[in-house]
């Protein structure tokens, strides 16, 4: 399917947003996630289905002062 991760299309076959992390590189990385612009918590996103269209931003802390 194809969603926008970042601004960015990309096809993903992963059909919960866990899935899609690991796909794209994420899955062991301390991240932030929204889903259609709606913040979603680590503990939900195995359970959070995909669908194509769907605007996936994935965000990691940065450090510096």
């Amino acid at each position: 399917m194809r969603i926008e991760v970042n601004g960015e299309p990309q096809d993903v076959t992963g059909t919960t947003v866990a899935a899609a992390l690991i796909e794209l590189g994420w899955g062991e990385a301390k991240v932030a996630t929204a889903l259609n612009g709606d913040f979603l918590p680590a503990v939900a996103r195995a359970a959070q289905a995909l669908k194509d269209g769907d605007r996936l931003e994935v965000l990691a802390p940065m450090q510096g002062g």
